[in-house]
């Protein structure tokens, strides 16, 4: 691991580097924070980029290739220092600063989803509890009373809310969606089987379980097969 200490790197040249980091290695860097986490955990204060990659899953040279985006190239015979890296990636991903999160949906998901402490841990405050069920609404889970749909701009404008999990049925996700964004929220995670359409300005990201067990399926069924 051949380079400066990234404590040398210039600042500029950090955030230069940030600004272009490409979508893949963005999906890898939460594998490299939780693993990083881990060694802090433990104690360790500086880890080699063999063992940093074998715990988030990657080979060591990609590794290598994702922290260049950040400007940390590690110092040669002594590594990475866990706390400075740790901070540089929560830095690329934005997690200086508590992102707030309102819910949608609070059904059995919503609720599994509102009492979820890792949110806390990893930057994340859920801020507010949206259902459109009058059943449910009023009713308080996690500490927070859930409030009808049409108040969901004013909870979004409150609370600073900048992100949106939908956790509603699919025929309900797009309305859903659009009061989100119409809402101000520029970042929505859906777990309704389902695309939705958003403007420019809003990222979308899916977590679509069946599908994933789907794949899995495919896989498992080659090897049954022998195909």
């Amino acid at each position: 691991m051949a380079g400066s200490s990234p404590e040398r790197e210039p600042v500029a040249a950090r955030a230069s580097a940030r600004r272009g980091i490409p979508p893949a290695t963005v999906a890898r860097l939460p594998g490299y924070l939780r693993a990083l986490h881990a060694l802090a955990a433990e104690g360790v204060v500086t880890t080699s980029s063999d063992e940093l990659a074998d715990r988030a899953g990657v080979g060591s040279a990609q590794l290598r290739k994702d922290l260049s985006w950040l400007g940390s190239y590690g110092r040669r015979g002594v590594g990475y220092d866990v706390e400075h890296l740790s901070s540089q990636v929560e830095v690329a991903l934005g997690l200086t600063t508590q992102r707030r999160v309102v819910i949608v949906g609070i059904g059995n998901l919503g609720h599994a989803l509102a009492n979820y402490s890792g949110f806390a841990d990893r930057g994340f405050g859920v801020v507010g509890l949206v259902d459109a069920d009058p059943a449910v609404v009023g009713t308080t889970v996690a500490g927070l009373v859930v409030r009808p749909l049409d108040e969901l701009r004013a909870i979004v404008a409150a609370t600073d809310a900048s992100i949106g999990l939908i956790a509603t049925p699919a025929a309900a996700a797009q309305e859903v969606c659009d009061a989100l964004v119409e809402a101000g929220v520029v970042g929505i995670l859906t777990f309704a089987p389902r695309s939705l359409r958003v403007p420019p300005h809003v990222d979308v990201r899916a977590v679509d379980v069946a599908s994933e067990l789907q794949i899995l399926a495919f896989h498992d069924h080659r090897r049954a097969t022998g195909a």
